[in-house]
């Protein structure tokens, strides 16, 4: 029994349900919550009032025979009617009953008033046994609330130092793969340079058409260009595929502290709701959907694995910078030191062509001087010889003349003997100029003729230098790719 006037007893007192043992879907926790509307109880709607009203109990007596109302009395027993008595009294119970009666009411009064004295005892304290326990409740609630926001706190930090680390070696990397890209490019100058070296040096001409040492080293520049090539584009590959795995640790840490930023501020809203605060309804059901996906041990390992990752990201990025620019700079000076190569063994051919030039222009000038002295010597015999016969004409003459002499006058005097020794001696002159004059044609014949061997390997060589020193080393010295190379490597060191 409840008396009128004290607060109604707890509808809502049956045991909690026992969870489910598998976890609701997130998709399905979201639509219920977005469906969901305050709960009203229905207490707001009814009037205020106990389950059950005290009720008093009435006397009604009634007319009945007493036979009926007190039945297995004898009849001696029953009190007569008051139709029975003379006078028409009639008393139903005795003064002992009513002072009796009295005093059980008043018993029972006293009885009742003790036991709701103690009843508003036990529900003073219940209240404030009551207070006090949702204020403790609510108050632990505030506190793990508190701690945690302080969690999120932590590991939000954690994230966005991890997160700015991840930024900066993400934008390092990337720096490292423009100059990758760069490097690449400008080796297709060199390889072309020297393909082009090559085919110049195809030009040349008769006995300087030899396989050199500047051939050989162009050979050798052309494959260590090749292989430089080669290494440069698996070392960008590698620095690709590595910014890609940079970029997905990325998103994840961004995601990851998203979602701890929007659950701090749900968090902190929670945290700072208080039961005078606006907005806070009724949700009916709500304690019943389990919407979690996690629990502390694993909502922290997700976020520590997740720094893990980025870390481990991070580190073999930076390692890969390290390799990759140990590779720059070795491919660079691999590529300087060949090209040095290549220029020094240009330099020395290009002297050697350059001293045999100068040889043979030295020779050249002798032979010419040479050929104008021999036929210069050559117009001598001839005027020699002319003057020679023209004695011999004089000679022969006279002897001829004197053969006309009459009878005993053809004497073989003195003048005879001498003009015939002159005669004889001019032919062996003769003879012996004519021999000078062959001898001197011939000489000169082969002096013309090394004269147009020496003209010939003179435009030999000359030709040699033109390539090896105007074509070849005009574009080495205007090559400026392995100096860009350099440059790179340079500016990434500082």
């Amino acid at each position: 029994m409840e008396l009128y006037g004290y607060p109604l007893k707890a509808k809502f007192n049956q045991p909690r349900p026992p969870p489910p043992k598998v976890l609701p879907a997130t998709s399905t926790v979201a639509a219920g919550c977005k469906s969901r509307t305050p709960y009203h109880p229905e207490s707001f709607s009814m009037p205020w009032m106990p389950n059950s009203y005290y009720k008093a109990a009435a006397l009604n007596p009634t007319l009945s025979p007493l036979t009926e109302n007190f039945p297995g009395l004898p009849p001696t027993r029953i009190v007569p009617f008051i139709s029975e008595r003379p006078n028409g009294v009639f008393t139903r119970h005795t003064l002992d009953d009513w002072h009796r009666s009295n005093l059980t009411n008043y018993k029972e009064s006293e009885t009742t008033r003790h036991n709701a004295e103690r009843l508003r005892a036990d529900l003073t304290r219940t209240i404030k046994d009551v207070y006090q326990q949702a204020k403790r409740t609510q108050g632990e609630s505030t506190k793990n609330l508190g701690e945690r926001i302080n969690d999120i706190d932590y590991w939000k930090s954690e994230l966005c130092i991890e997160l700015d680390a991840m930024i900066r070696e993400n934008n390092s990397l990337m720096d490292m793969q423009k100059r990758l890209e760069r490097a690449l490019a400008d080796t297709e100058g060199p390889f072309q340079v020297a393909h082009k070296c090559l085919l110049n040096r195809e030009k040349r001409m008769g006995i300087d058409l030899v396989n050199d040492d500047v051939e050989k080293q162009l050979v050798t520049e052309i494959k260590i260009i090749r292989s430089c090539r080669e290494r440069l584009q698996q070392c960008l590959d590698t620095v690709n595929a590595q910014i890609m795995c940079n970029k997905e640790a990325r998103q994840e840490l961004e995601k990851d502290l998203a979602d701890k930023q929007m659950g701090h501020h749900i968090d902190s809203k929670c945290y700072q709701l208080k039961n005078s605060s606006r907005g806070i309804h009724f949700f009916k059901g709500v304690e019943r959907i389990d919407a979690t996906v996690s629990v502390p041990e694993t909502w922290a390992r997700f976020t520590d694995n997740n720094i893990f990752r980025s870390q481990s990201a991070r580190a073999a990025s930076a390692k890969l910078r390290a390799s990759t620019e140990s590779l720059l700079m070795g491919t660079a000076d691999e590529m300087w030191r060949q090209f040095s190569k290549v220029n020094d063994a240009f330099s020395s051919r290009i002297t050697e062509t350059a001293n045999a030039k100068s040889k043979i222009q030295t020779h050249l000038a002798k032979t010419r001087q040479e050929i104008f002295q021999l036929e210069t010597k050559i117009q001598v015999i001839q005027k020699t010889i002319r003057d020679k016969e023209v004695q011999l004409k004089v000679a022969q003459t006279r002897l001829d003349e004197r053969t006309r002499r009459p009878n005993v006058e053809l004497c073989r005097d003195a003048a005879q003997i001498r003009l015939v020794q002159e005669v004889n001696e001019i032919n062996e002159t003769l003879r012996n100029l004519h021999q000078c004059l062959r001898a001197s044609e011939d000489m000169l014949q082969m002096l013309v003729r090394s004269k147009g061997v020496l003209e010939h390997d003179l435009v030999v060589k000359s030709n040699s230098l033109f390539i090896d020193q105007e074509r070849c080393m005009g574009m080495r010295k205007s090559y400026p790719s392995t100096v860009q190379i350099l440059g790179y490597v340079s500016a990434g060191l500082t």
